[in-house]
């Protein structure tokens, strides 16, 4: 008998080791930190950034740009109604003191062996790292439609460096229009500004830019003031994705405004000094903004998987790229294959958020969750002097005016990614009102 309680002890005791052993192992699985890869720093990976639990996943960015980028308000940088520092979130901030980033392109990816191709940004060395998962959130490039001279003499704005380049154009521009001895041809050449593109961005890039003019060069410029001239070049209709009413009202307010004009119509050539339209016509300018819609990049387009029409990748409604594991795809470079989404901001971000917690969940063996659901949380315009126009998802949610300018401010202001900007972006509107835009070049 006391032979049989030993045994019967030694027994427990195995079994008490063995289960201490296989509880420690399932413990080490779970507590095994996944290589997680963000490629870009846009709406969608930033906000998976901002949402994932970093004692889950061992955390890289990838991406040409070390920062965050407001893109709502970069049109009021190319004037000076706000500055560029005051809309951009570096991702070194403190919060991501734990990620690991990289100044460089994705360049090519083996879905395979889990193996992504980058390049640097500043020597273009080439190098590759391994990921367990990868999200791509590239986003876009802007749309050429293959026509002559846009990529050599248009300017975009997607970035800093093009409000930048815009900016300066501008300044250059009056500058040099009030030299001697300049013949009126050249004159108004320089004072001739075209955007080609009716959608959100060409037209509060107008409002901006009538702002500009209206309270600020024709203070500091009052000789050349009335020879300022702005075209707006769309094919079809302004601001086509908001109500019939608020387009109407738009078109309203353009046509008031004194040399400010809206020509139906289609560019066929840039050329350095002249923009060729279809009908024809031609305008003389040197400053192009060029604002026709998204392409897609060049990792996009080399990538070996089903894309959209458009070249977007195809994602089911988890955000799984298809035939890639463990590769995932959000914001304007991707397309969900149950429910097509228009290419914004709101999209990428809500994108984003949701992708972070469902990764999260996987981490922890708890599922993927429910998939992406999307509900429209409305649009914004500035249509400039004081007015703007919003489309929200509400009954009597057809806005427009000078209270819906307020409003504009006002959401925008609350959705600034961090409390030193929502300090800063005050700050310049307050700067702006009392002292007028900087008009100094650099």
């Amino acid at each position: 008998m006391a032979l049989f309680r030993r045994s019967n002890k030694y027994y427990e005791y195995c079994k008490v080791q063995t289960i201490s052993k296989k509880l420690s192992n399932t413990l080490q699985v779970k507590t095994r930190k996944e290589k997680l890869v963000l490629l870009g720093t846009g709406w969608g990976s930033y906000s998976v950034l901002q949402h994932i639990d970093k004692q889950l996943y061992d955390v890289t960015v990838v991406s040409p740009r070390n920062h965050f980028l407001f893109t709502p308000l970069l049109n009021s940088t190319t004037v000076g109604t706000l500055e560029f520092r005051s809309i951009i979130e570096s991702i070194h901030q403190r919060k991501h003191k734990d990620t690991d980033f990289h100044l460089a392109e994705a360049v090519s990816l083996d879905p395979i062996n889990k193996i992504l191709s980058c390049s640097t940004e500043l020597d273009k060395m080439e190098y590759n790292i391994s990921y367990d998962k990868l999200v791509i959130g590239v986003g876009s490039t802007s749309n050429t439609f293959g026509i002559p001279g846009v990529e050599q003499n248009a300017f975009f704005l997607k970035e800093i460096k093009d409000a930048r380049a815009i900016r300066s154009r501008i300044i250059s521009n009056l500058e040099t229009s009030m030299l001697p001895r300049l013949s009126e041809v050249k004159r108004n050449k320089l004072l001739h500004f075209v955007i080609v593109g009716g959608g959100p961005t060409g037209i509060e890039f107008g409002a901006e830019l009538y702002d500009f003019i209206t309270e600020d060069v024709s203070k500091l410029f009052p000789h050349i003031k009335d020879k300022v001239h702005v075209t707006l070049v769309e094919g079809q209709s302004i601001l086509p994705s908001f109500d019939k009413k608020l387009r109407k009202f738009a078109e309203k307010k353009f046509h008031q405004r004194k040399n400010y004009h809206l020509i139906k119509d289609f560019v066929t050539e840039v050329q350095s000094d002249k923009v060729i339209l279809k009908s024809g016509n031609q305008i003389q300018t040197n400053a192009v903004i060029w604002s026709t819609g998204i392409a897609p990049r060049s990792f996009t387009v080399n990538l070996d998987c089903e894309k959209s029409a458009s070249g977007q990748l195809i994602v089911d409604e988890y955000m799984r790229l298809q035939n890639c594991e463990n590769v995932y795809a959000i914001g304007d470079c991707a397309c969900v294959e149950s429910r097509p989404l228009p290419a914004t901001g709101q999209v990428a971000e809500r994108q984003g958020r949701y992708l972070a917690k469902s990764l999260n969940k996987i981490a922890v063996n708890d599922g993927v969750g429910k998939p992406f659901t999307w509900n429209n949380f409305g649009m914004l315009a500035y249509i400039g002097g004081h007015d703007a126009v919003a489309d929200l998802p509400t009954p009597g949610g057809k806005l427009s005016g000078f209270f819906t300018w307020l409003l504009w401010r006002s959401v925008y202001l609350t959705r600034l990614g961090s409390w030193k900007n929502r300090f800063q972006v005050p700050f310049d509107w307050t700067r702006q009102l009392m002292f007028g835009r900087d008009t100094s070049r650099f």
